[in-house]
């Protein structure tokens, strides 16, 4: 029977062909949401590491909105772990907290306007595959990872929206770990929703805690 079962097996998959840059890069993306579901600021470590490999992946694949986008989370990570392990008003690290919704009307018009002009400008003067799309979900990780660094709690339905989006975009430039990864951040984005929302109803219960303003 296991023999059956192997036979099936594609050849490179048998041989380990398929373990390359992506296969780490996507292994550290994994831990980063999984320690990101805990607020462990653990998780900025790994998406420093992820995404130095995905900005020359992304760069090489012609997605150069992706591999820009990947230079910012580098950025955000450090940033991201001051905020967790510093920021806050004691210096003890950001809690989580909510958008009204006048300010997600803003960030989404926003995020729309401008993947508009840059997916335009990539169209007329680059070489880049899936112009708006790649635009839509560049410019809008790049305000959902903010988000996230200050604990926003709904940049979880903000990563449901823009990983859905992403698949389509993988999928095109024959991305099929990553794909498989986003569809498994698609899931997880709900389950961290979940979990935030619950802690930050016990937060509130302690503290009322206003909805902030970016």
């Amino acid at each position: 029977m296991f023999d059956q079962v192997i036979g099936w097996l594609p050849l490179d998959w048998m041989t380990l062909d398929w373990v390359g840059l992506e296969t780490v890069a996507v292994a550290f993306s994994i831990a980063y949401l999984l320690f990101a579901l805990k607020e462990n600021s653990l998780c900025w470590y790994c998406a420093f590491f992820s995404t130095a490999i995905y900005t020359w992946i992304f760069g090489d694949v012609h997605l150069y909105m992706e591999s820009l986008l990947n230079i910012y989370y580098l950025i955000m990570a450090v940033y991201g772990w001051y905020q967790w392990r510093r920021g806050g008003q004691n210096h003890e690290g950001v809690q989580i907290s909510s958008w009204r919704p006048q300010l997600h009307l803003l960030a989404i018009f926003s995020i729309i306007l401008i993947s508009i002009v840059s997916g335009y400008l990539l169209a007329a003067k680059t070489d880049a595959r899936l112009p708006y799309l790649d635009s839509f979900t560049t410019w809008g990780a790049v305000l959902t990872t903010w988000m996230v660094a200050r604990k926003i709690l709904e940049n979880w339905l903000y990563w449901i929206v823009i990983d859905a989006a992403s698949i389509y975009l993988y999928l095109d430039r024959e991305l099929y770990q990553t794909v498989a990864l986003f569809v498994l951040y698609v899931i997880l984005a709900a389950v961290g929703y979940i979990s935030w929302k619950k802690t930050y109803k016990q937060q509130s219960e302690v503290i009322p805690l206003p909805s902030c303003s970016p």
